[in-house]
């Protein structure tokens, strides 16, 4: 019976060791990844067989009748239902079934030994009521299915922190001189963990199921009708050849009028046209600095700004001076006489404070009349 148990503890380690290395993540892109995910499948089964030959689980047994050691082989079936999910067939719908068939064994057998509680049992249940509109959650309230799926994280990731802190103790202890209680910790915490997975995915494979069981889309109709190309748009004369050309040659674009519209009434474009818009000043300001460049010197500049007036010339000292008249220009002359007798004519009509005096008289006299 030692050396037997001692066969099933190789097998169970070799197993795990290829499910590990299936289950990285550059594994899946390899191209031995379905012969390697196949063999951690037949290991797996051949340690099922080992099992059932020395009769560990009984439906007559609790689980305390189980050794710390031996809790690890209930697992066996849901590490083979994850596996056969990954196999790549071409039948879909198979692969899902089988591998729900192994979760479905791998909860029995907990179920069995009363290690479904709570939650988890009332889940069991709900998934043999209907194992193809299995849902962990309600589907009817979104907000309550929000609030379970959250619950439910975090009872997994409590799980998965528990099982770190409990395997870092049992790996500080001697294999020989360990504790049962840890080691029987250690592996009651990952068979609750696996709870959780199958669970979760069992929901999964039901709404795939319900995807596959949808009708294919049907495949677009055949197109029976003409294909319209430049000879329909164009007319095609009878006795042409047969030419693979899109565009129409010239002679033809000439021969039906390029003065005509351009579309037709069901919108199709009977000639050639070219959209200019802004197309040029577009493509001309792709690859270009950001910041706009200079178009001119500061000469050009400064000539087209006293242009346009705006540099004012003169001013300083030199506007004060008075250029010298020429006494030999006598026309200027006679127009400096006749501006300056108009100034004394204006002086002398209009002597100093004469509009101010008026002013001053006419106040005073009405303030006069008005005291009266």
């Amino acid at each position: 019976m030692a050396s037997i148990s001692r066969n099933l503890r190789e097998i169970f380690e070799d197993a795990e060791r290829r499910r590990e290395s299936v289950e990285s993540p550059s594994a899946s892109s390899s191209d031995e990844y379905p012969e390697h995910l196949r063999a951690a499948i037949s290991a797996y089964e051949e340690c099922r067989r080992a099992v059932e030959r020395l009769a560990l689980f009984s439906p007559n047994e609790s689980v305390e009748d189980i050794s710390s050691r031996d809790l690890q082989y209930l697992v066996i079936d849901f590490h083979i239902a994850e596996l056969t999910s990954r196999i790549p067939r071409v039948d879909r719908r198979t692969t899902l079934r089988d591998a729900r068939a192994r979760y479905d064994k791998f909860l029995r057998l907990l179920d069995a030994y009363g290690l479904l509680e709570g939650d988890d049992k009332r889940l069991y249940e709900r998934f043999q009521e209907a194992p193809d509109s299995f849902s962990t959650a309600t589907m009817t309230d979104p907000a309550a299915r929000r609030d379970t799926k959250i619950a439910r994280y975090r009872q997994e990731k409590a799980l998965k922190d528990k099982l770190e802190h409990l395997g870092r103790q049992y790996d500080e202890e001697d294999e020989d001189e360990a504790d049962d209680m840890t080691l029987r910790s250690v592996n009651r915490t990952r068979i609750i963990l696996c709870v959780h997975a199958a669970f979760a995915s069992l929901e999964s494979i039901a709404v795939e199921l319900q995807i596959l069981a949808l009708p294919p889309p049907s495949p677009p109709p055949p197109r029976t009708g003409p294909l319209w190309d430049h000879r329909m748009l164009f007319g095609r004369q009878e006795g042409d050849q047969y030419s693979e050309r899109l565009d129409p040659p010239v002679a033809q674009l000439l021969a039906n009028g390029r003065g005509g519209p351009l579309l037709s009434k069901e919108g199709r474009p009977l000639q050639p046209f070219t959209l200019l818009d802004q197309r040029d000043q577009l493509r001309q300001g792709v690859f270009r600095p950001s910041h706009n460049l200079p178009t001119m010197t500061i000469d050009e500049y400064l000539e087209e700004e006293r242009r346009r007036g705006g540099i004012i010339e003169g001013g300083g000292a030199a506007s004060g001076q008075r250029a010298e008249p020429d006494e030999d220009d006598m026309k200027l002359a006679d127009e400096a006489t006749m501006k300056a007798r108009e100034w004394d004519e204006f002086t002398e009509a209009n002597p100093k404070c004469v509009f101010f005096s008026s002013k001053y008289i006419i106040a005073r006299s009405m303030v006069r009349h008005i005291r009266s």
